[in-house]
């Protein structure tokens, strides 16, 4: 079953990437946009290997399945809209580097999970991630905006959600090795430290942060799912509910941000 499953996903991938390639040029996007897209090539870095254990240790396998394709399709057209963007070299630079990490990491999430395999994954998803990373700060630089700072943030967000979702859910699955644990550590608190900084700041509006608060609400009991971890009891599938949803929230607030930015100052 997981093998048909997983071969479907190969080849859904496959035919939406050549659609994708053949697409035409899209009307370039902003600097606000850029900013929001390329935060959330960082969030897809680690959406896409969280897709990937989550297939291999059948958490959601079905949905999962799609996730994946829909977020490897989506990683390669914003990638294309990012370079059509592109101002200056250094971004194009930075994007190109991105390139090479994401082509080694796609081909190894199109083989079927297993978990000899899922280190190897975690350390693609990661380097994409920091290749991605250098992406925004390029973007970032080059607007020089107060709000693109917390679009960055918030954008950020997105991406640990995903990251402590794959993080834990590998735990779960039985892959035992120190770096994950500690990594996991560090994605929770960075994702509860940076939660603090956006709801301190001057800029909110009050819808803002009343959706902060519900963020937090949230983060707040998935939080006490992770406690009882330390005991060697595992709820990947409430993780992987919560993070979502968690996700879903933080990425209305990275529009809502990305709006500050477009509005005249003064």
């Amino acid at each position: 079953m997981l093998k048909q499953i997983f071969k479907t996903s190969a080849i859904l991938s496959t035919l939406l990437s050549l659609i994708i390639t053949s697409m035409p040029a899209v009307a370039t996007i902003n600097d606000a946009e850029a900013i929001n897209k390329a935060g959330r090539q960082r969030m897809l870095s680690q959406r896409i290997a969280k897709s990937y254990i989550m297939i291999g240790s059948d958490v959601n396998p079905d949905q999962a399945t799609a996730d994946l394709d829909i977020s490897m399709a989506l990683f390669e057209q914003q990638f294309l809209e990012l370079l059509d963007y592109a101002p200056n070299e250094a971004i194009r630079n930075s994007l190109n580097d991105a390139a090479i990490t994401w082509q080694e990491f796609r081909l190894k999430v199109l083989e079927a999970p297993s978990r000899e395999d899922a280190l190897t994954v975690l350390t693609l998803s990661d380097e994409l991630l920091a290749r991605s990373e250098l992406v925004v700060k390029a973007i970032t630089e080059h607007v020089g905006h107060e709000a693109g700072h917390l679009v960055d943030i918030s954008g950020r967000q997105r991406m640990l959600s995903q990251r402590i979702a794959k993080l834990y859910i590998t735990r779960a699955w039985g892959v035992k090795n120190q770096s994950v644990d500690e990594s996991l550590a560090v994605a929770i608190n960075e994702f509860g430290t940076a939660l603090t900084t956006l709801r301190q700041s001057e800029l909110n509006s009050n819808d803002i942060n009343q959706k902060l608060s519900k963020v937090q609400s949230q983060w707040d009991f998935t939080n006490a799912g992770f406690k009882i971890s330390d005991q060697g009891k595992f709820v990947p599938n409430m993780v992987s509910v919560t993070t979502e949803s968690i996700l879903n929230k933080m990425n209305d607030l990275t529009y809502d941000y990305e709006q500050l930015m477009m509005k005249p100052k003064g």
